[in-house]
């Protein structure tokens, strides 16, 4: 796409370079030059020179130089023609495209990204200024977050209303269901699509906004902590990173980013002075954040959980360092505490933790080494083979080397073996927990996958009850509550459906959760309807009942010491129910009172 050369001619001539410059730094008149330190290298002696009279810049340090275009290129990370626009922005200059089709669609792109600022001022204001909003600034007290910084990351509050929002931007739902601010309820009227919400927006890196995240407060019967803005138009949830555009100059500065889970995560940051913080908006690291933040900082440092994302992304971290030439590294924080919460209580540790990351390997090896026992020979063995494994995941056989030496050192094996073995990436897989390797797990995660492809075969099956996992329980309660939510959207083919559910359902989730369901969403699960099988039975059926067989065997199982006789009566009679889930003219009926019977003894522990 180009912008029409006269146009380009006209900005120039328009906008001065001096003043573009100054307003990212601080310069001094010196002759008929002005002077300052380069914002694109460190320096601690002025040797940036902006001239009006030539429209031009030089830096005598680093040698960057160019026009006003290419200052903004270089500033702010944009192409030329961002540039152009940028600048264009400032002065009120309406451009023309060469291209009448991709100039509208540059017109379209900016009537939405104003309506999504327009919505930011509006749950902003409320969130200052409306007695409706008490309870969210009280929350935002308790976290730490005073006044001055809820404006300064606009932050805002979603009434418990209706439609505050539609009837106060005044445009057609259409257009709000567009960049998901509304939708047309079931009785036909426009709904805010955010309610009873703390407003994160959320902008590009150019600073445009594009979305939000709404946390509900405390104590709220909203399943759903956080919900984040569907993508739009204008919004990717996978080429978006909150805060990059309050962050960006302190990581260029830095050559360093630091990459949270959480909005309040990256506010923290901020607070504690860690201003090069930014966070994923509900969803994982992707490739395309990577190649976004190589733009900016060759040193990535993950402040999430690294070692439970490692279990299914270490390849792709050892990827993505090759590829884009950047480093990997892990801060680590004390347990069961978060950034945000650091930031409040201990902010110096947070610095700390992001002064002293390791590398991503390094930390994952250390966490093999932190929680295996090294007692006896057998646990010095079994915890350098799990040492070993992990160690054997990274491409580079000379790190593998040197790692396993390590290793070798820290469990006082012969370091020979383990070397070897590392060059060969031969090492016997480690002995994994108990609760990961049984049929349980298992057939808990191919329910999860099932759901998602074939929500309608088993789902009539599915029960919370089933679910012994913690995760793949709270990837079902998300599953259910995104399925409940949208049960109106009839009309798409499976496909669609299952693509539409389990992007709600991620909305919803919990970052434990999300694991799950993303690598459900990616598992290829048998499909076919199953009805020649010998029994009868389809997949999902078979899978519902290994889930009820498991789930009623853990809990009588549980049942220890009992004297009641007519409760021992009725375990016996549970019992006869187990033996009839392998009749195929039984299993319907004994399935649905089994599954009654587990309701019932959730609710005796509840």
């Amino acid at each position: 796409m180009a912008i029409a050369e006269a146009d380009i001619e006209r900005l120039r001539d328009t906008v001065s370079i001096v003043d573009t410059v100054q307003s990212y730094l601080a310069l001094r008149r010196v002759g008929r030059a002005w002077v300052g330190l380069c914002p694109f290298h460190a320096e601690k002696t002025g040797s940036f020179n902006v001239r009006e009279e030539t429209k031009r810049y030089k830096c005598f340090g680093c040698g960057a130089s160019g026009d006003v275009f290419r200052f903004i290129q270089d500033i702010e990370h944009v192409d030329f023609v961002g540039a152009v626009e940028h600048l264009a922005s400032k002065v009120g200059l309406t451009l023309t495209y060469t291209s009448a089709a991709q100039g509208r669609d540059r017109q379209h792109r900016k009537v939405l990204v104003e309506l999504v600022d327009r919505a930011a001022s509006w749950y902003h204001e409320r969130l200052l200024t409306e007695p409706d909003a008490r309870a969210a600034r009280d929350y935002l007290r308790s976290r730490g977050i005073t006044g001055d910084v809820a404006r300064e990351f606009r932050l805002g509050w979603a009434p418990d209303d209706w439609d505050s929002l539609c009837r106060a931007m005044g445009e057609p739902i259409e257009r709000l269901a567009e960049v998901g601010l509304g939708f047309v309820n079931k009785r036909g009227r426009p709904q805010d699509s955010f309610r009873a919400r703390v407003m994160f927006p959320i902008f590009t890196e150019a600073g445009d906004a594009v979305a939000f995240g709404g946390r509900v407060l405390p104590g709220s019967v909203d399943p759903a902590k956080y919900k984040n803005s569907t993508e739009t138009a204008i919004y990717s949830k996978s080429r978006t990173l909150y805060g990059l555009n309050w962050a960006k100059q302190d990581v260029t500065a830095a050559d360093e980013v630091v990459v949270c889970e959480g909005y309040t995560d990256v506010i923290g940051f901020h607070r504690s002075g860690v201003r090069r913080a930014v966070a994923t908006c509900g969803t994982a690291l992707t490739e395309d954040h990577v190649r976004l933040l190589k733009r900016f900082a060759r040193s990535v440092v993950l402040a999430f959980d690294a070692d439970r994302a490692g279990q299914g992304a270490a390849e792709r971290f050892y990827e993505w360092e090759q590829k884009f030439d950047v480093s990997v590294r892990v801060a680590s924080f004390p347990e069961g505490r978060d950034p945000g919460d650091l930031a409040q209580s201990n902010p110096e540790g947070l610095v700390a933790a992001v002064r002293d990351a390791q590398r991503f390997l390094g930390f994952r090896v250390q966490e093999v080494l932190r929680t295996g026992s090294l007692a006896t020979p057998e646990d010095r063995a079994r915890t350098a083979q799990r040492a070993l494994a992990v160690i054997n995941e990274h491409p580079d056989v000379n790190v593998r080397r040197m790692y396993a030496g390590e290793v070798a050192a820290k469990v006082g094996i012969p370091a020979a073996d383990l070397v070897a073995s590392a060059e060969k990436r031969s090492a016997p897989k480690p002995v994994a927990p108990v609760q990961s390797t049984g049929r349980r797990e298992n057939a808990e995660f191919v329910a999860i996958a099932m759901l998602i492809f074939r929500w309608d075969d088993i789902a009539p099956w599915m029960s919370e009850e089933l679910f012994d996992g913690e995760e793949t329980r709270r990837a079902f309660r998300a599953l259910v509550a995104a399925a409940e939510a949208h049960d109106s959207d009839g009309g798409s083919d499976e496909e669609e459906h299952a693509w539409r559910l389990v992007n709600r359902a991620l909305e919803l989730a919990d970052p434990d959760a999300r694991d799950v369901l993303e690598r459900a969403a990616a598992t290829d699960v048998s499909l076919d309807d199953g009805r020649g099988s010998r029994d009868g039975r389809s997949p999902a059926e078979a899978e519902a009942l290994n889930l009820i067989r498991a789930a009623v065997r853990r809990r009588l199982a549980s049942r220890t010491a009992l004297v009641d006789p007519d409760v021992i009566r009725a375990d016996r009679e549970v019992r006869l129910l187990l033996e009839q889930l392998d009749d195929p003219d039984m299993f319907e009926a004994a399935a649905g009172e089994l599954l009654s019977w587990l309701r019932d003894r959730e609710e005796e522990l509840a």
